[in-house]
C-alpha cells in the first residue's frame, strides 16, 4: 500500500484519527494519535515527534527527541476504537542523523532479513508461531514493602468445582492438563475465540485453526499462516492486541504470561521457521526426516546457541517457571522428528517440500517477536556458514532418558539471569550484518537485570513464608 492508497483507506471508512504504533524494548506496542488531518503524503517522510527517554529501555532524557516514520504497508483500521480510526506500525529515526535507530524492534528484524540475502544462502525467512494464552474471568494481584500477593479466577478453572457460583455450578470444569480439544460445555471459550479469528481475518491475518489449549482455566491457541520475518512479527503484534481486546469486550481478561498457574501447562510459542530462495524451499531434502543438509545446519546453529537465544526468547524470570520437565516445555537441546519432547521439532503433517520446516519449541509468547525471530534466524544462519553438526536425533521420550542418557543432552537456562550470562559470553553470532548492535545487546542485558532479574530476586516469595516464617 502506498502513502497515497492509506489515505483513501482513511478517506473510505471516515477516519477521524490517525493512531501511530511503536514497539517498545521489552515488546509491547506504544501509540499516539492525531487528528486525521495530520496525515500527509509528506508525512511517511517527515514523520511524528516523540519523547525516546519515556519508552522502557531506550534514550537518555538528555537525547530523548526521536521520530516514528509510518510504515504506509502496515495501515489498517482499528477494530475496537468507538471512533474510526486508522492505524500505522511505524519505524524509529533519529531526528538529527534520520539514521535508524539500534533498538528499534523493527529494524532489528529489517536487518536480519536483509542478511539473509547478503549471506546467499536465501532471500526469504518465513516464520509460522503458535502462540499460546490464558483467558482469565478475573486477575488481581500487588507488591509492596509489605505484602505481596497475585489471585487470578477462571469459571472453567478446576479449583472452582466446589464453588457455589450464584447458586448453581454447572460443572464441566477443566481438569488439570486435561484441556486439549475438549467439546462445549468443557470448552466455554470456543465463541470468545472465534470471535478474536474474525477480528484477526478483518486485519488481513489468515487463520488455520483454534482450539483450546491443556491447561484449566482457559488456555487457548490460535495459530496463524506463517509469513515473512518482519510481517510475522507485525502479525503477532495485532495478534496480541486483538486477543486482548476482545476478551476485555466481553469483561475478561487475556495474558500471554508464560507461567500464570501452578502444576499445569505453561503458554509457549512453538516457532516454525523455514528458509527459501528464488521460490524454492531450502529445507526439503534426503536426509534425516525429509531435510536437506542445509537445514540440519540450521538446527545446528539454533542448538548451539539456543542458551544465548533463551535471552531473547524467554526473557521474562516467569519464562523459566515454564521451562522445567513435565510440563510440555522443551528444556533439552536435541531435535527430532515427531517428538514433542525435543527443543527443534520437524513436523511430518506433510510430505510436501513447501512444509519442510523447523518447529522451535521452546520460546514464549512474552518475547519481543522482532527480536526473537532476528535472533533465531542469526543463530541458524551461522549453523550452515559454519556447518554446525546437530548430532545423531533423540527419537524417544526425553523425560523418560535414565540420568546417564540425560547428562549427555545440554539443556536450557533455569534463569532469565543465567540466559543473560550466556548472551553476554556468546553474541558474536548476532553481530553479523551489524543486524543486533552492541549497544543493543548491552542495553537489553542491562535493562533486564535492573528492571526484572534483580527486583524479583531482591523480593521475598509469597511461599516463603510457608516454608520459613516458623523458622
Amino acid at each position: 500500500m502506498t502513502p497515497k492508497q492509506v489515505l483513501e483507506l482513511a478517506k473510505k471508512h471516515k477516519a477521524v484519527m490517525v493512531d501511530c504504533r511503536i514497539t517498545d524494548w521489552p515488546g509491547s506496542w506504544q501509540h499516539c494519535s492525531h487528528p486525521i488531518g495530520m496525515l500527509e503524503e509528506s508525512t511517511f517522510e517527515d514523520g511524528y515527534g516523540f519523547d525516546g527517554s519515556s519508552i522502557r529501555g531506550w534514550q537518555a532524557i538528555h537525547e530523548s527527541d526521536m521520530l516514528m516514520i509510518p510504515d504506509a504497508s502496515s495501515a489498517f483500521i482499528d477494530p475496537f476504537y468507538a471512533h474510526p480510526t486508522l492505524v500505522l506500525i511505524c519505524d524509529v529515526v533519529d531526528p538529527i542523523t534520520r539514521q535508524p535507530y539500534s533498538r528499534d524492534p523493527r529494524y532489528i528484524a529489517r536487518k536480519a532479513e536483509a542478511y539473509l540475502k547478503q549471506s546467499g544462502i536465501g532471500d526469504t525467512a518465513y516464520f509460522g508461531p503458535e502462540a499460546e494464552f490464558f483467558v482469565f474471568s478475573s486477575a488481581r494481584f500487588s507488591t509492596s514493602a509489605n505484602e505481596g500477593f497475585y489471585h487470578i479466577d477462571s469459571n472453567e478453572g478446576v479449583w472452582n468445582s466446589g464453588a457455589t457460583e450464584g447458586g448453581a455450578n454447572l460443572a464441566y470444569k477443566t481438569r488439570h492438563k486435561q484441556g486439549y480439544f475438549p467439546a462445549p460445555p468443557t470448552d466455554t471459550q470456543q465463541d470468545l475465540r472465534t470471535e478474536m479469528c474474525l477480528e484477526m481475518e478483518k486485519l488481513g491475518i489468515e487463520i488455520e485453526t483454534q482450539h483450546h489449549e491443556v491447561a484449566t482455566a482457559g488456555q487457548a491457541e490460535i495459530d496463524m499462516k506463517f509469513d515473512t520475518l518482519l510481517l510475522m512479527a507485525d502479525k503477532l503484534m495485532q495478534y496480541k492486541y486483538v486477543v486482548k481486546n476482545v476478551a476485555r469486550r466481553h469483561g475478561m481478561t487475556a495474558t500471554f504470561m508464560p507461567k500464570p498457574l501452578f502444576q499445569d501447562n505453561g503458554s509457549g510459542m512453538h516457532t516454525h521457521q523455514s528458509i527459501w530462495k528464488d521460490g524454492k524451499p531450502l529445507f526439503a531434502g534426503d536426509g534425516y526426516a525429509g531435510l536437506s543438509q542445509l537445514a540440519l545446519y540450521y538446527i545446528g546453529g539454533i542448538l548451539k546457541h539456543s542458551r544465548a537465544l533463551a535471552a531473547f526468547t524467554n526473557p521474562g524470570t516467569n519464562s523459566y517457571k515454564r521451562l522445567v520437565p513435565g510440563y510440555e516445555a522443551p528444556v533439552n537441546l536435541a531435535y527430532s522428528s515427531r517428538n514433542r519432547s525435543a527443543a527443534c521439532r520437524i513436523p511430518t503433517y506433510s510430505m510436501s517440500p513447501k512444509a519442510k520446516r523447523v518447529e522451535v519449541r521452546y520460546p514464549d509468547p512474552s518475547c519481543n517477536a522482532y527480536l526473537a525471530f532476528a535472533a533465531m534466524l542469526m543463530a541458524g544462519i551461522d549453523g550452515i556458514e559454519n556447518k554446525v553438526d546437530p548430532g545423531e536425533p533423540l527419537d524417544k521420550n526425553i523425560y523418560a532418558l535414565t540420568p546417564e542418557e540425560a547428562a549427555s543432552v545440554p539443556t536450557m537456562p533455569a534463569s532469565l539471569d543465567e540466559a543473560l550470562r550466556e548472551l553476554e559470553a556468546n553474541h558474536d553470532f548476532l553481530l553479523k550484518g551489524d543486524v543486533f548492535t552492541g549497544d543493543a545487546i548491552e542495553a537489553w542485558i542491562a535493562y533486564k537485570r535492573e528492571s526484572e532479574v534483580d527486583p524479583v530476586r531482591l523480593r521475598p516469595h509469597p511461599h516463603e513464608f510457608e516454608l520459613y516464617f516458623d523458622a
